[in-house]
């Protein structure tokens, strides 16, 4: 391939509209805009949702939905990924320094999510019921 044969595929591109080219062109005179109006004039167009006054539909419609402040601040973690962590306490600190969770993380919950087999021991990090029963089973403790 030479970079001056390249050409784009057929049917991809389209020839130019040349308006105001004589009467022959089918687009001379006004340009295919008619006659008068805000839409024949140069930046004759309202802005995008104004509907000649009236209140507009994204005025008219209720807010929906909430984003909590909380969430950036809170975790979920899967019980394989403690498997991992060389230290069996466990906070939130090791979490943040093993990269598991964001750094500006302050709440942390475990989720029962895949298998534990060595015992941990969780402290200032809550569980799911299900989660801190595979835990105790596997010889950790919440604390």
């Amino acid at each position: 391939m030479l970079l001056n044969t390249i050409k784009p595929a057929a049917g991809s591109t389209k020839v130019a509209k040349r308006v105001g080219r004589g009467i022959g062109s089918g687009l001379g005179k006004t340009c295919g805009r008619g006659h008068k109006g805000q839409k024949s004039r140069s930046g004759g167009m309202p802005k995008i949702g104004f509907e000649g006054g009236q209140m507009p539909i994204q005025r008219r419609l209720p807010k929906v939905g909430f984003t909590s402040a909380k969430k950036r601040l809170t975790a979920e973690v899967r019980l394989n990924e403690l498997c991992g962590l060389s230290s069996e306490d466990i906070t939130i600190d090791v979490l943040i320094a093993a990269n598991i969770v964001p750094e500006f993380t302050k709440r942390v919950k475990v989720i029962l999510s895949g298998e534990i087999k060595s015992p941990v021991n969780l402290k200032g990090i809550v569980a799911t019921a299900g989660a801190a029963k595979a835990i105790e089973s596997a010889g950790g403790s919440l604390v």
